[in-house]
């Protein structure tokens, strides 16, 4: 059954807001309040990984593989903003889902603990509750001017409805340093941490949330925007933050068939899933624990990164985000993948400024070697 929609009229989307860095060296506050501040990580420390560390200011090589420090200074990229006046520009058409068209997600929320009671979070997420609820979400689909309809165009997905990329491609397109690709903004059910939509789908480590994308997005998509999409994985990437960026190291490590380039800021490979899965207890832990240092390496591209005051939890030893990404990027190297890992110095979790910062020359990394036409 497919999903009901709502057609909107195609606009285009502002440039992404710049958030102000914290002063280098000061402990940040957790995004919760409540929380201790989060302790700034030194990325020379014993047991990290080896790291080129650059001049303040500077990206890593566009081209180079392996591991990088930057900062603390992020000034963004000049492609994070609009095109100017009668330069082409991408158009974004959009479209409506909801829970009740969906086999793969009838929506839930978590529940709220009593007052005065203990984080529902607790425990290892043991004490979780959630209840059923309903969602909405508009999907964006960005189409760039160079698209020639009726032709095959290759795709990228972004979790948390991010559309960072538009104005990137909008720059960089013409220029033929990328693609002529479509991208397929997807925002989350709602909610976050365990027990929530957000962290049902994101979260979980398992093919659903990929196979959702693939049956009742994806589809519809082409069909909004009059696109026909690939199938090549090596035409196909997953950008997010967070446990979004779990989310599309997840869709393509459980279908590499349809995805080869994984993209990723702050990436949640911690211990947040919900419901516990017996053949992985330990949520996105697994990737650097057990998944990617017992099978055979999968033909993918990854890019990390990771800042030096991103998130720490206190529970389960689980939840140490630059802990996670370090031994990503270790056991990445070990089994011979090509990857970039990016350690941002004055950068909290999702960092906007850093995020801006690196964004264009990632996202040419991320797809490097894929034909642009016309080179």
């Amino acid at each position: 059954m497919k999903p009901p929609l709502s057609f909107i009229t195609a606009i285009l989307l502002i440039g992404v807001s710049i958030a102000s860095a914290q002063p280098a060296g000061a402990p940040v506050a957790g995004r919760t309040g409540g929380r201790p501040p989060v302790p700034v990580r030194d990325p020379l420390a014993v047991g990290y990984v080896k790291a080129a560390e650059l001049p303040d200011g500077q990206v890593p090589p566009l081209e180079a593989d392996g591991n990088f420090i930057i900062g603390p200074t992020h000034a963004p990229a000049p492609e994070m903003k609009p095109v100017a006046d009668g330069q082409p520009k991408g158009t974004v058409y959009k479209f409506t889902l909801r829970s009740t068209g969906s086999k793969f997600y009838p929506g839930i929320a978590r529940d709220q603990p009593a007052p005065g009671g203990a984080d529902l979070a607790g425990a290892g997420g043991n004490t979780i509750a959630s209840h059923p609820a309903p969602w909405t979400r508009t999907v964006s689909v960005y189409v760039p001017e160079q698209y020639v309809p009726g032709t095959v165009a290759p795709v990228m997905i972004t979790t948390d409805g991010d559309n960072r990329a538009f104005n990137v491609l909008d720059h960089l397109i013409p220029l033929k340093k990328l693609p002529v690709m479509v991208v397929v903004a997807i925002p989350s059910g709602g909610g976050d941490a365990p027990g929530s939509e957000r962290g049902l789908e994101y979260d979980t480590v398992s093919g659903k949330y990929s196979d959702f994308v693939e049956t009742e997005v994806l589809p519809v998509a082409e069909k909004v925007a009059n696109v026909k999409l690939t199938k090549d994985p090596d035409g196909r990437a997953v950008m997010g933050t967070s446990s979004g960026a779990a989310a599309g190291m997840t869709m393509a490590w459980f279908h590499p068939e349809r995805y080869h380039r994984v993209f990723t800021f702050s990436g949640t490979f911690v211990n947040q899933q919900w419901p516990t899965d017996p053949e992985n207890p330990h949520g996105a832990w697994a990737y650097h624990e057990t998944l990617i240092p017992n099978h055979p390496a999968q033909p993918l591209r990854i890019y990390l990164e990771c800042g030096d005051r991103d998130n720490l939890g206190p529970r389960d030893g689980m939840h140490d985000w630059v802990e996670a990404n370090e031994a990503m990027a270790r056991v990445l190297a070990a089994k011979g993948y090509r990857y970039k890992f990016v350690f941002a110095r004055g950068a909290g979790h999702t960092d906007r400024p850093t995020i801006s910062q690196l964004y264009p020359t990632a996202l040419q990394w991320v797809w490097q070697g894929y034909p642009i036409a016309g080179n």
